[in-house]
């Protein structure tokens, strides 16, 4: 932790506005709703050594993920423990290269835990995407036994082709629990007569999608899968936009893990009744008319599963707002637009980092992890209607792989995830950012 960089950003982000802003009053019969929400900053936990990636929140431990950049350091996950949020402790790391050469050439940008009850595990059971940024490093997932978060223990590597998991769900449904993963340009680069000169294919391959029993961590399944080219004849080279392909790149699930939610990029959200994991159905999707680039990249639900939330990873992009009661039927109602300047420009900084990067929902409340534009957070009780309420935008940080995301220093706010009243916010540049919201 850098006590001194907090301190800094308390000021700035001040100086700023981008600690505390407030929306109008409630309309007459909505009492209940959040009219003001403030964002106090408690800490800033840095782990230093490379880029950071995702953040998860469980049971008062944060779990930290690491991105490849051009080094490659193999950080793995970080664990903080949280019990006193104003002094975040890192307590231990897992999935890294140091502590396990299988995994070393990796980076492991998400992980996701869970409470799993099943006849081989009972516990929380934590797992982690790894992809290769050295070449014959190791690809696909890991499974940790986190019943003591101090001392992560290795259950598993499942290792995926063509590609490793990009991004990565865990459900616990009855006696069973289920990894799903989205391996993406699996279906074209698996394919028989796949042809890596020119990228084509004529023969579905390998889903980009697919579903693992992990009701036995030590031994996980492959049980079932689903793509668009073999299921819909959806080829995934003619998608639309500058960057034109149809692939999975993130997946959640509903509560019961009866349905799956794939971020299908230029196809919008699929959505599929995984009831049977082995046979997944599709129901319908969303077809993302509101940006021509589509790109659907991360989702999120709200109102109970009857509202999807589903953000674009490109240049000024919206998330959009889905009534999905009816599956076969997504109807678009909103798109939410950040009503803030747009970011000043950086120098070396991609193209899709003035965009939305992440969706969480806790209650009434969509939170955004903008890259640039740091964390926002909108009150969607109304979906049709939603309504900005605050931000916290991270200090600009030195880029620690030598600029090669930014040519200077840079705010790049990659993951957000709520525990209580605390936000925890992973900043590529700068790490972990813990908050307190509060609502009145």
């Amino acid at each position: 932790m850098r006590p001194g960089r907090a301190a800094a950003a308390v000021l700035c982000a001040a100086a700023a506005g981008t600690l505390a802003a407030a929306a109008g009053s409630a309309a007459p019969g909505r009492a209940s709703q959040p009219r003001r929400a403030h964002l106090q900053l408690l800490a800033n936990a840095d782990p230093g050594g490379g880029l950071t990636g995702d953040v998860y929140a469980w049971h008062g431990f944060a779990y930290l993920g690491s991105w490849h950049g051009g080094s490659c350091p193999a950080q793995g996950v970080r664990v903080y423990d949280l019990r006193n949020p104003s002094a975040p402790r890192l307590t231990s790391t897992f999935a890294d290269g140091a502590s396990d050469p299988a995994v070393a050439g990796s980076w492991t940008e998400k992980t996701i835990v869970k409470r799993v009850n099943t006849r081989a595990f009972k516990g929380d059971l934590a797992v982690t995407s790894f992809q290769a940024c050295r070449p014959g490093a190791f690809q696909g997932f890991g499974l940790y036994d986190l019943r003591d978060p101090s001392a992560p223990r290795e259950l598993a590597l499942v290792r995926t082709e063509p590609l490793g998991s990009h991004e990565i769900w865990l459900a616990a449904r009855g006696a069973h629990a289920y990894v799903y993963t989205a391996i993406p340009f699996s279906e074209l680069r698996s394919s028989p007569d796949y042809d890596p000169q020119k990228g084509t294919a004529t023969i579905p391959g390998h889903a980009d999608f697919r579903i693992f029993d992990v009701s036995r961590p030590a031994h996980p399944v492959e049980v079932g899968q689903w793509g668009a080219w073999k299921k819909l004849g959806i080829d995934p080279r003619r998608g639309r936009g500058g960057y034109n392909f149809n692939y999975v790149h993130s997946v959640i699930t509903n509560a019961g893990a009866t349905r799956a939610y794939l971020s299908y990029w230029d196809l919008g959200t699929v959505i599929l009744d995984i009831t049977k994991p082995a046979s997944p159905r599709y129901l319908g999707r969303t077809d993302a008319i509101g940006d021509p680039e589509g790109d659907a990249h991360s989702a999120a639900l709200a109102a109970g599963g009857r509202v999807l939330i589903e953000t674009h990873e490109h240049g000024d992009s919206r998330p959009s707002i889905y009534d999905i009661s009816h599956p076969s039927r997504p109807r678009r109602l909103a798109d939410f637009a950040d009503p803030g300047p747009p970011p000043v420009a950086v120098k070396g900084s991609a193209y899709y980092t003035t965009g939305v990067h992440d969706p969480k929902v806790s209650g009434s409340l969509a939170l955004f992890s903008w890259y640039r534009r740091g964390v926002v957070v909108a009150d969607v009780s109304r979906p049709a209607k939603p309504r900005y309420l605050t931000r916290f935008v991270p200090p600009p940080a030195p880029d620690p792989d030598g600029g090669r995301v930014c040519g200077e220093p840079c705010t790049m706010v990659w993951g957000v995830a709520t525990s209580g009243k605390l936000v925890l916010v992973s900043d590529m540049m700068s790490g972990l950012w813990i908050l307190r919201l509060d609502r009145s």
